[in-house]
Formats: structure tokens, sequence, C-alpha cells
């Protein structure tokens, strides 16, 4: 990996090179980048480690089938238009600057509250994946869990801080491989390590047949005694709640820069197909994990679900197999953090530096300016991740954060040509505070199901109120759509 951010060093001459790779990523590169910076360490622990507390309920179906959704839905609608579109309309290299040149927005405001959003949820988002690295090395190593997190965050920012987009992308299509599999292999030895399938669904239906009904709830909390205790069923809510992690997809910056940066759209159709298959697969290998991990150790349960990959590995396989397959943990780690450290450089140097403070700043100073903005985010990060906190928990809250804040905007701004700047404004900011104030209400529904709904009621009746975009924004629209010769 450092390797890949020396070379990449080389390669970077301006700030489009750093932020966005000069748009030169063939469809393997930007799918897989795009789905190991989407999946992170929770793929490997936070999943598992959810279909091993709950079972087949909440986790292992209804959100698996949300996220798969989501994926095709997002390549299939929203890569293609979305690539034409931050070319046409004044170079966009980030999302923010996006927002700005689709609206013709003089007034800046939707750059500075896009980048704010980037920001705040980011900052979340990497400490996630932070705390993941520090429960890894503790659980395999035995270490300090903030020594850990010291030494995986000083090797991730190595990297992202010499070589940019273009050392995170190369990095990310090798490390989405071996998350692949990694998320094959293991959970086919497993199954023959406990006895096949039939012996699997024998075990786990011995310790709580509710474990195997899609329709369940289960609770697990072995600091209360609380060991698949049934819960009662599966409530509508956390159903819906469920499936909403789909809708995140649309609004995700680090996946839709990958979008942006393809080579061209028409490479967009086989990007999509690898992108599709990488995540059913994954998605299924990694709840598979858990799964096995529930029949494993039942004599033994885990105080810390999320660490079932890990401790599975080490016990069914040879050492060495076992190093290799949880360096695959790592890799999700590094795959996520490293795209969101860029995306939130690239937020304060585009967007706040270069736009208030320097504006005739030399490409050179520009990319030095992202390098450092990495180092004081990462700073940051580490500071939230120090007292550790659940992974999926801190995944979750930012996943909805980005999905209602952007993914609205996103979607009307790319297939609604009656939409206006101060639709896009208000849309955001609802559903960025929604999803910030919704634990406020006491309700148990996913943040993203109300924020991404407020949201889209907010772009809508805003833009009907607003007058209508001038001819020239209008006729923008109409090139966007058009299809390039060849697609």
């Amino acid at each position: 990996m450092l390797a890949i951010g020396v070379i990449s060093y080389r390669m970077t001459t301006n700030l489009s090179d750093y932020v966005l790779g000069g748009r030169k990523l063939n469809s393997w590169v930007a799918a897989l980048s795009a789905q190991a910076s989407d999946m992170s360490g929770w793929l490997l622990l936070g999943l598992p480690g959810a279909a091993y507390a709950s079972g087949m309920g909440l986790w292992s179906i209804w959100i698996a089938i949300g996220l798969a959704v989501g994926t095709m839905i997002n390549w299939q609608y929203v890569a293609k238009p979305l690539r034409r579109y931050t070319e046409l309309a004044g170079e966009s290299i980030t999302i923010s600057e996006y927002f700005e040149n689709r609206f013709h927005d003089k007034s800046r405001l939707l750059r500075v509250v896009s980048a704010i959003f980037i920001l705040i949820f980011f900052l979340f988002y990497t400490a996630s994946g932070l705390v993941a690295g520090g429960v890894l090395f503790e659980s395999v190593f035995e270490i300090d869990y903030t020594t850990a997190l010291l030494v995986g965050a000083l090797v991730i920012i190595s990297y992202t801080f010499l070589g940019g987009f273009i050392a995170v992308s190369w990095t990310d299509l090798f490390q989405g491989s071996l998350m692949f599999f990694a998320l094959l292999i293991t959970p086919i030895v497993a199954i023959q390590h406990i006895g096949g399938l039939d012996a699997l669904f024998a075990t786990i239906g011995s310790i709580n047949v509710d474990l195997l009904d899609v329709n369940k709830n289960v609770s697990y909390n072995l600091g209360e005694g609380i060991l698949w205790t049934s819960a009662g069923a599966l409530s509508f809510v956390g159903i819906v709640s469920a499936l909403a992690w789909g809708l995140g997809y649309f609004g995700q910056p680090h996946i839709l820069a990958r979008f942006m940066a393809i080579r061209s759209a028409k490479h967009v159709p086989k990007a999509r197909l690898i992108s599709v298959v990488w995540v059913v697969l994954s998605l299924y290998g990694a709840i598979v994990v858990g799964f096995v991990g529930i029949a494993l150790f039942a004599d033994q349960p885990l105080a810390n679900p999320e660490t079932v990959f890990i401790d599975l590995v080490q016990i069914i396989f040879n050492p060495w197999v076992a190093g290799i397959l949880l360096a695959a943990i790592l890799a999700a780690i590094m795959s996520t953090i490293d795209s969101q450290l860029l995306v939130s450089s690239s937020a304060l140097t585009e967007d706040f530096y270069r736009t208030f403070f320097r504006k005739d700043a030399s490409q050179t100073e520009l990319v030095w300016v992202g390098r450092f903005a990495v180092i004081v985010i990462a700073i940051v990060a580490v500071m939230l991740a120090w007292n550790k906190g659940s992974i999926l928990e801190l995944v979750a809250y930012a996943w909805a954060g980005f999905g209602a804040a952007f993914g609205p905007a996103i979607i009307f701004s790319l297939f609604w040509k009656r939409m206006t700047r101060n639709g896009a404004l208000v849309g955001m900011i609802v559903g960025g505070l929604t999803v910030i104030l919704w634990e406020y209400t006491g309700s148990a529904m996913y943040e993203m199901v109300p924020g991404f709904l407020f949201s889209s009621i907010a772009i809508v009746v805003v833009s009907l109120m607003d007058k209508e975009p001038s001819a020239e924004i209008q006729a923008e629209f109409e090139r966007a759509h058009k299809p390039i010769s060849g697609e």
C-alpha cells in the first residue's frame, strides 16, 4: 500500500489528480474502489457480529437486500448522468462543486453547506474505521487499543497523504479483491468445519429456532446474561429501517466520487456488473460467517460479537492462511478510511481554502494543502475513536447523514429539470438536521427514513414555490441527458 502511495505521488501534479485521479479510472478500479470504500471494516466485523447476535432476522436478510438493491440502482441510474454532468457543469471535481455548478450558485451557499455536512458525518465515519482497526490489532496481537489505533491511523495517513485519489483507488482495487476472496473462502471452509449446512442449521436451531426465522427478533448481550433470547416478531418499523440502508447509496460522497472519476460513461455498465456481483457475494459471505460463529461458539459465547470473524478464522485455518484472511479486515478498514480522508480533505481544500482564502492558489499549493488537510482530519477522527464505541452504530449514523443530506438532492438534481438552487439548499439542510436531531424523538425508526423523506418533500415544495431555473440551466440539463456515442 505504501509503495502504491509513493508511485502515485509521482503521478499527482494538480488538484484534479489528487482529488479525482484526473478522471482516468477503468471499470475494474472504479467498481472495486467504490465497493471497497463503501463497505469498510463493518463488512468483516460489524455485519458478521450482527448476524452472530441476531441470526436470520434484521441484519441477515433485510439489510443485505437493501444494500444489494441500493448498489444496483445507484450504478444503474446515477452513475452515468453524474459522470456526464460533473464534466459538463464546469468540470466539477467535488460533490460540493457539482451542486454549485449545477444550479449556477453565485452565493456559494450550496458549496459551503454541503462541505460542512461532509466534514461532520465523515468524522464519525472515519472514526468507525479507526475503531475497527483498534479492535483488530487488540484482538489479534493483544496489544493496547490506543497503540493499535495510532499505528493503523499512521499507515493509512501515509499513503493517502502521498498519492491522493490515484493511490486510494488502486489500493482499494487490491484491498477489495482481498476482502472478496476472504468472504468467499471463509464461509465455505467454515461450513465444512461444522459438518455441512444440515449440521449448521441443526445446531443453530437447537440453540434457538427463532435464529432461523427472518421475521423474528433475537437479543444478545453476554454482559447482561442475554444469550440469543427471543424478543418477539420483527416489527414493520424494523424491516423498513433495515431496507432503508439501501437509500444511503445515493448520497455517499466517496462512492459518488468514483462515478465522477470513471474514464467515461460507457465504462459504467461493466463496472456496474462487477460491483453488484461483489456486493451480493460479499454480504452473504459475511452473514454466513456470523451464522457459523453461533454454532462454533455456542459453548463459549463471545463477549464482543463483532470479533466473530477474527476468532473464527484463527480456529479453523492454518496460522499462515488465517493471517492473510485477517489482513482482509485491515484492507477493508484502510480502503474506506483513505477515501473518507480524501473527500474530507477535498472539502477543506476546494470548498473552503481556494473558494474563500486563496482563489489564485497554484495547483502545487492546493495539492499540499489537501495533503495537510488529510492529517488534520485524521487527528480529529482519532480523538473521536479514542474511547471505542460500536462500529455498526457509528457507520449507521454517518450513512444516514449522507443519505438524507445528499441522496434526494443528487437524485432530483439529475432527473428533475424544475429543481432550483433553493430547493437543493433547503433539502440538504432538512435532511442533515433530521438525522442529527432524530434521536431526540425517541422513535425506533432509522434516521435515514425520515431524513430522506423530509429532504425530498422540502426539495419539491421549495422548488415549486421558487421561480423556474434559467433557460441556460435547463439547456445544460438537456445536454447532460443526451447519450454519448458508443454508450
